[in-house]
């Protein structure tokens, strides 16, 4: 039954749950960590660990996108971020560097980030830098917004990407317009992925209604959330809209049983996108039914992500909304690896490194041996 309560005279709200709210309970059973398993596959890619990153080019470079894939993780290319609109990025994001931290005013950094978004999209750029990591012999996915996926992914195609990513900060399985001015007209989804040969990924969503009509337009996956990072992303300051992040998680996979008895057995997976900065925040993400989850935050911190130790989420580049500024991640002087954010071994205790090692603890600590298993433990909720 929902929680509901009264906001003021006639109007109620739902009492939801963030995942600060809530912690794992360990079971009767522990077993050592050494038997337990991290692995999620998703249509026939398999991958070593639940671990997607941010499409954001602050993370994500063709070169980042294969070390990530030889670690296990799969990086996701913004297909309409600066490796699609220019061929000096590397400058680029230099400079963008130099003006975060320069500048005490960040909007100066977000006005010459539209600036380089201003750049148009350039589909061979783009189908360079597919080409790359798919050369590498990693899984190559990428990241197209709803509004230009279908002019981008025939090009995508041609590179060769295996996992398509339709993400935008708030997606449907339709939209409606009434302007006839409209340069192209609306996706459906559901035509949209009828059409390819390559699973797809949609998202973001926030409740449970939304979550199965994107399952149903046969995504095979579907982000919950949109990214949240506290100082990062403002989706609430700027539009009012939030959600809490356990209770999205636990809404999706609620839809996701109610698509799977609808449809007889087929699985849509539940990816979570949002306020997951530790290894503690990835294993309540997991307990909550999630699937896999989206990272930002975290690897921002390595020393060859490519924004240089700053982070930002692929909407703070709107043109005329951005939402978020320029995060500077604190790491010291010498920051980690990949490898070591994501497998250690870590002198940090606050869980920002070997990730996955504390999720694979957790997951023993539990009693649990895979991460099916371990989306039924047990939950407290704070007071």
């Amino acid at each position: 039954m929902r929680d509901l309560v009264d906001i003021g005279m006639g109007r109620t709200a739902r009492r939801t749950f963030e995942l600060d709210d809530i912690s794992i309970v360990p079971s009767r059973r522990t077993r050592s960590s050494k038997d337990v398993s991290t692995a999620w596959q998703i249509d026939a890619y398999r991958f070593s660990s639940p671990i997607l990153s941010h499409p954001t080019d602050a993370l994500v470079s063709p070169e980042t996108a294969i070390e990530l894939g030889r670690l296990g993780a799969l990086g996701v290319l913004n297909g309409e971020g600066l490796w699609a609109r220019h061929s000096d990025v590397a400058d680029k994001l230099a400079a963008l560097a130099d003006i975060a931290e320069n500048d005490p005013d960040p909007r100066v950094a977000v006005r010459y980030l539209q600036q380089l978004h201003a750049a148009p999209l350039n589909p061979e750029l783009l189908g360079e830098a597919v080409a790359q990591v798919r050369d590498a012999g990693v899984t190559t996915s990428v990241r197209v917004s709803p509004q230009n996926a279908q002019q981008l992914t025939p090009a995508l195609l041609a590179a060769g990407v295996e996992l398509l990513v339709v993400h935008g900060t708030i997606i449907s399985a339709e939209h409606v317009s009434a302007d006839d001015s409209e340069s192209r007209a609306p996706l459906n989804l559901k035509t949209f992925i009828a059409d390819l040969d390559v699973p797809v990924i949609a998202g973001g969503v926030h409740d449970h209604r939304t979550a199965l009509h994107l399952m149903r337009t046969g995504a095979a996956g579907v982000i919950v959330g949109y990214g949240s990072a506290a100082g990062a992303t403002s989706t609430n300051e700027v539009l009012g809209i939030g959600v809490a992040m356990a209770t999205a998680i636990a809404d999706a996979a609620a839809a996701r049983r109610e698509y799977l008895d609808e449809t007889g057995g087929r699985y849509v997976h539940v990816i979570a996108d949002g306020d997951i900065h530790t290894s503690g925040d990835l294993a309540k993400t997991i307990a909550c039914g999630a699937d896999a989850a989206v990272l930002g935050t975290p690897f921002a911190a390595a020393c060859n992500a490519p924004g240089r130790g700053w982070y930002w989420s692929a909407a703070a580049a709107h043109p005329s909304t951005p939402r978020g500024a320029l995060l500077e991640i604190e790491a010291g002087e010498d920051r980690p690896s990949l490898d070591k954010i994501l497998n250690g071994p870590s002198d940090d205790p606050y869980g920002e490194l070997n990730i996955v090692g504390a999720l694979r603890r957790s997951m023993a600590k539990a009693g649990y041996s895979d991460l099916k298993e371990f989306q039924k433990v047990g939950l407290n909720v704070r007071a």
